[in-house]
């Protein structure tokens, strides 16, 4: 049954949206053409030349009547999806943006270059490629939601899942619908527009998830102490190349399931060995707290709420409030 309960009111002092970064780019020599815009309208004619507004950044922020002091604290969600990963879980829980501004934080929720209200180019004339969509069989296994190959089939009924998943499965159909295409050159956009909105709300703290991990990393390390602190949950990556230098408080958060899945053992020893050369990078498995059977969308697992207050006590221990006195 989806749920729509929520425990308490919000209470915000703002909310609002803003976009921010990009660049401009002119097209010439393209042919004009017709096309009806809107049904029973008239034909109207396009002009493809001139100036485009492209690799801008769509951010929403929440800012509690009460805050911590401790900064802005911005989401950036991973390949294929948008902000809407934070806001709520499929089967209607209140999702980690409230969790967060309840606590007192200034929360800002991304939609990624070319993801969301973000908008893509057009291509081939000014992006190079088109975007890739993921199949829902493909992100059922590779989110170890499913327990292996060929474990999804279109009749929920016929699904197989880990017998200890946290994912909320009988929702797996709602969660879905987020899935978005996204493009893979664009990391360079991305990390431009995250300084362009450093550049507007200040130092910051990033709450990163799959493939936004590596580039949170990178853009800390581009961005002379304007990130605050990282949490990293399941980054698809590191950076690559690595930096010369890495001190920025990092906590990379892995769920469970992850022995009998190649990649992902993979990734665990790539990150393990960022942390032995850089030691402001931590590492929290949560199975190693006798935690079992969460997926790669920890932030929409049954325990979403005891995650998220164990990545707010280490914000907390990591970034000082400005507040004198702040027991929040």
């Amino acid at each position: 049954m989806f749920s729509t309960h929520l425990s308490e009111p919000l209470c915000l002092r703002a909310m609002g949206s803003f976009h921010v970064g990009g660049r401009r780019l002119r097209l010439a020599g393209r042919a004009a053409y017709e096309r009806t815009m809107s049904e029973g309208g008239e034909p109207v004619s396009i002009n493809p030349n001139g100036s485009y507004a492209v690799e801008q950044m769509y951010v929403q922020y929440y800012l509690p009547e009460r805050s911590n002091g401790r900064g802005p604290l911005v989401f950036w969600h991973g390949g294929g999806m948008t902000g809407a990963v934070w806001e709520t879980t499929p089967d209607g829980r209140e999702g980690w943006v409230n969790h967060f501004v309840r606590k007192g934080w200034d929360v800002y929720v991304c939609d990624a270059v070319e993801r969301g209200r973000s908008g893509f180019a057009p291509y081939p004339d000014i992006w190079p490629e088109g975007p890739v969509t993921q199949t829902v069989d493909d992100v059922y296994t590779r989110f170890r939601i499913g327990d292996g190959a060929g474990s999804y089939h279109d009749d929920p009924a016929r699904r197989t899942a880990y017998r200890n998943t946290r994912f909320p499965v009988d929702h797996f159909d709602a969660f879905c619908l987020q899935m978005v295409p996204r493009w893979t050159h664009t990391n360079d956009a991305m990390v431009e527009a995250f300084k362009a909105l450093l550049r507007r709300i200040g130092k910051a703290a990033i709450v990163c998830h799959s493939q936004s991990g590596p580039l949170a990393m990178r853009l800390a390390a581009e961005s002379a102490g304007q990130v605050s602190a990282i949490v990293g949950i399941e980054p698809a990556g590191m950076p690559s190349p690595a930096p010369e230098t890495y001190d920025t408080p990092t906590l990379v958060v892995l769920g469970g399931n992850m022995e009998s899945d190649g990649r992902w053992q993979s990734l665990s020893a790539k990150i393990a060995a960022f942390a032995r050369r850089f030691p402001a990078l931590q590492i929290l498995r949560l199975e190693d707290l006798g935690i079992q059977g969460n997926s790669h969308v920890l932030m929409m697992d049954d325990n979403n709420d005891d995650i998220a207050r164990r990545i707010d006590a280490w914000l907390r221990r990591t970034i000082v409030s400005v507040n004198a006195g702040d027991q929040a």
